[in-house]
């Protein structure tokens, strides 16, 4: 039976959004979450960090939709910068296992970086290529970590080394993005516009520079996270009421999108909830 991890003190409580298996089949899964220190605040959402044991079991995917976040990802012996991710991410879970990771907030990582995170999209480097020689030696240093409170002190200590100069469009677009995700009348960019007193234009560069994703995408992806997460509750839903509710002009196009990041329609992912937590992708 897979497990979760107590959640430790300081730690976000929210179920995370997007995971589209919340539970595995069999074998043991751990998953824990650790905010941030007030000083890296304006730039880091949390730390994170899974654990998983299927030794002498088969292997199983995890699949999530990404969130419009940058992180810096700590697995077999490497340290790497991802950028968003605009489709289903999946991978096998196999053997016995960890990985770490900072989750950036929308926006955050730009001071950093000093790029357009847009040039990240999809992809990832290594993380010298953002920090230079002083992560070399970073993966290292956090998996021989003792715990998982021990890799948040090493990751904390890692960034403050070289802190970045506050930038007041950090809280701004950070702002917008959390206004996004937790206003679901929020379902066009004109809607957005009217939150941040920015022409279009403006708005894309905005989300370029700092997002790494537009306005349109990071709205209809919080959506679909809104639609998974009502699935999962097990709530009886209605598909064309709640493809109204998401923004969606009619059923057919809200299943598109549905069907086309999450595998299949709707419905079929609902029964495959219910049937199997750990049916194919």
């Amino acid at each position: 039976m897979s497990q979760l991890a107590s959640q430790p003190p300081g730690q976000p409580h929210a179920q995370p959004r997007g995971v589209l298996r919340p539970v595995l089949r069999h074998g043991a899964f751990q998953h824990q979450r650790q905010l941030p220190s007030d000083a890296l605040a304006g730039w880091v959402e949390h730390y994170w960090h899974v654990r998983w044991d299927l030794r002498g079991l088969p292997a199983q995917q995890q699949a999530t939709l990404p969130h419009p976040s940058v992180h810096l990802v700590v697995e077999h012996g490497q340290a790497r910068i991802y950028g968003v991710h605009h489709g289903r991410f999946a991978r096998q879970l196999q053997g016995q296992d960890q990985v770490f990771g900072i989750k950036f907030k929308p926006g955050g990582f730009y001071p950093f970086y000093r790029q357009p995170v847009a040039t990240l999209a999809d992809r990832s480097v290594d993380v010298t290529a953002c920090f230079g020689a002083a992560g070399a030696d970073l993966a290292q240093r956090v998996l021989v970590a003792s715990d998982f409170e021990a890799m948040c002190g090493i990751a904390q200590a890692f960034l403050l080394r070289d802190l970045p100069a506050a930038d007041p469009q950090v809280a701004r677009v950070s702002s917008l993005l959390q206004r996004i995700a937790q206003d679901t009348t929020i379902v066009s960019v004109d809607d957005v516009l009217a939150l941040g007193h920015l022409n279009k234009r403006g708005l894309q560069r905005l989300f370029q520079k700092y997002v790494g994703a537009s306005p349109k995408w990071v709205i209809q992806r919080y959506r679909l996270h809104e639609a998974i997460a009502q699935v999962q509750a097990g709530k009886t839903l209605s598909w064309s009421a709640l493809a109204l509710e998401l923004g969606y002009f009619d059923q057919a196009h809200f299943v598109r999108d549905f069907r086309q990041l999450v595998g299949m329609a709707p419905g079929e992912y609902e029964k495959s909830l219910l049937s199997d937590p750990q049916a194919p992708d």
